[in-house]
C-alpha cells in the first residue's frame, strides 16, 4: 500500500497531554470525562478542538495547536485547562497528571462507550482493561519523508533519557511496584505497542502497515501504538515516551528536548553526517534499565557498548542542544530539563510524600493536585 506523509514545516511542534480527573475531596478518580466534553462542546454540539475523550471516562486529553515555538504551544495548553476547570471546578473535581495514579483500582474503571475502545477491549481484555495510565505525546514536524526513519532511529537512542525524566508511575493500584515507570512496561502488553520495529525506508513502513491491514491487526495507522512512531496524516515524528507529566513546566521542558533532538538529527542529516543507531537489543535494555531505575539507570550509548549515567549524560546533551534551542526559541523550556535533574523526577518526589506521610498514598493524589495548580514541582 502507498502511505501518504503529510507536508510539514521542518521542528513545528504540537503536544497532547493526559490528564485525570480526581475527586477534590478524595483524591480518587471520577468517572465525569463526558460531563466535561459535553460543556465544552460548540454550540452544534461539535467537540472542543483542542480538549479530547480517551479510552476511559476518568481522562480528558489537552491537546495544543501546531507551533513554532514551544511556549506558544504551552499557552494553548494552559488555555485549555482553565477551560476544563471552569467546568469541574463546581463538580468537586480536580486535574492530575502521573504515569499512574497512585492508588485507583482500574477495575473500577468505565470505559467510553465508543466503537473504537469498544474493540480495542473486545480483543485485549485483561490487559486492555488494566490500561490505567497516562501518557505525553509530543508531534514535531519532519519536512522530508526520507528523514523520517533515521531520526526515529537517532531519538530512540535517547529513549532512556526521556523515559527517566518523565518517570512519573511507581505506585500501582495501592502498592509501590519498585518501578520508576510502570506504566512503560504495562502500556507495551497491548498489540502494536512498545518500540517500533527497525525499519530502514518508507517501503518497509507501508509493507508492515499492509501486512497489519490484511490480517485485521489493526484498521487504521493510528492503531500503531509504539512509543515513537511516524504520524503520516500530520507530516511528524510522534514521540509518546513519556509518563504523563504532572506540570506545565516539567511538560514543556521535556517537549522541548524532544523538538531539539529531532531538529538536531535533521540538521546532522543535512550535513551527511550518521546519526546515533542502537542495536534493538539495546534499546530494549535502556527501555527496561530506565523503567526500573529512572535517575538513577546506567543507559547503554553507543552501538560499542559505551555506558553512563543517565543524569550525566542528559548534562552532556544539554551542551550539545543549547544551539539548536537558541534557534528553535525555546532556551528557556530546555533549561527546565536542569532543574529536573536537580530537584528529581516526579517518581522521586512521590515516594519521598508516600514516606512523609508513613505510606499513605491519598496525599501522594493530592500532592499531584497542588503541582498541576502550581505548574511546577513543589518538593
Amino acid at each position: 500500500m502507498v502511505l501518504p506523509f503529510a507536508p510539514s514545516r521542518r521542528s513545528t511542534i504540537g503536544i497532547e497531554w493526559e490528564l485525570a480527573l480526581v475527586d477534590a475531596d478524595t483524591g480518587d478518580l471520577r468517572q465525569v470525562a463526558r460531563t466535561v466534553l459535553d460543556a465544552l462542546a460548540g454550540p452544534g454540539g461539535e467537540p472542543h478542538p483542542h480538549v479530547h475523550q480517551e479510552l476511559l471516562l476518568n481522562t480528558v486529553e489537552i491537546v495544543s495547536g501546531v507551533h513554532e515555538r514551544v511556549g506558544d504551544a504551552g499557552h494553548d495548553l494552559r488555555r485549555s485547562i482553565d477551560e476544563v476547570r471552569a467546568v469541574t471546578g463546581p463538580l468537586r473535581v480536580e486535574l492530575m497528571c502521573a504515569g499512574t495514579h497512585p492508588f485507583a483500582q482500574w477495575d473500577h474503571q468505565k470505559v467510553t462507550d465508543k466503537e473504537r475502545y469498544n474493540t480495542l477491549i473486545d480483543r485485549t481484555q485483561w490487559w486492555g482493561r488494566q490500561m490505567l495510565i497516562y501518557g505525553v505525546h509530543v508531534h514535531v514536524g519532519i519536512e522530508d519523508r526520507a528523514k523520517v526513519l533515521p531520526i526515529m532511529r537517532a531519538v530512540l537512542a535517547y529513549f532512556g533519557h526521556l523515559q527517566a525524566l518523565s518517570a512519573s508511575s511507581p505506585f500501582w493500584g495501592g502498592k509501590d511496584t519498585g518501578y520508576a515507570s510502570n506504566r512503560a512496561l504495562m502500556f507495551q502488553q497491548l498489540p502494536t505497542a512498545g518500540l517500533p520495529f527497525r525499519l530502514e525506508e518508507w517501503s518497509d513502513l507501508e509493507r508492515y502497515t499492509d501486512d497489519m491491514l490484511l490480517t485485521g491487526v489493526i484498521d487504521d495507522f493510528s492503531e500503531v501504538r509504539w512509543d515513537i512512531r511516524p504520524s503520516p496524516r500530520f507530516g511528524t515524528l510522534e514521540v509518546r515516551i513519556c509518563d504523563g507529566t504532572p506540570t506545565l513546566s516539567e511538560l514543556l521542558a521535556i517537549a522541548a528536548l524532544t523538538q531539539c533532538l529531532v531538529e538536531h538529527f535533521s540538521s546532522e542529516l543535512d550535513a551527511g553526517r550518521q546519526l546515533p543507531d542502537l542495536p534493538q537489543w539495546y534499546l530494549q535494555e535502556n527501555k527496561w534499565r530506565s523503567a526500573r531505575y529512572g535517575m538513577d539507570a546506567i543507559l547503554i550509548l553507543d552501538a560499542s557498548g559505551h555506558e553512563d549515567l543517565v543524569t550525566t549524560d542528559v548534562r552532556r546533551l544539554l551542551g550539545v542542544l543549547e544551539p539548536v534551542a537558541e534557534r528553535l526559541g525555546c532556551t528557556e523550556e530546555l533549561a527546565g530539563v536542569a532543574v529536573i535533574l536537580e530537584g528529581g523526577a516526579s517518581y522521586q518526589r512521590q515516594r519521598e510524600v508516600a514516606r512523609l506521610h508513613n505510606g499513605d498514598l491519598q496525599p501522594v493524589a493530592f500532592s499531584l493536585v497542588e503541582e498541576m495548580h502550581a505548574g511546577r514541582p513543589l518538593l
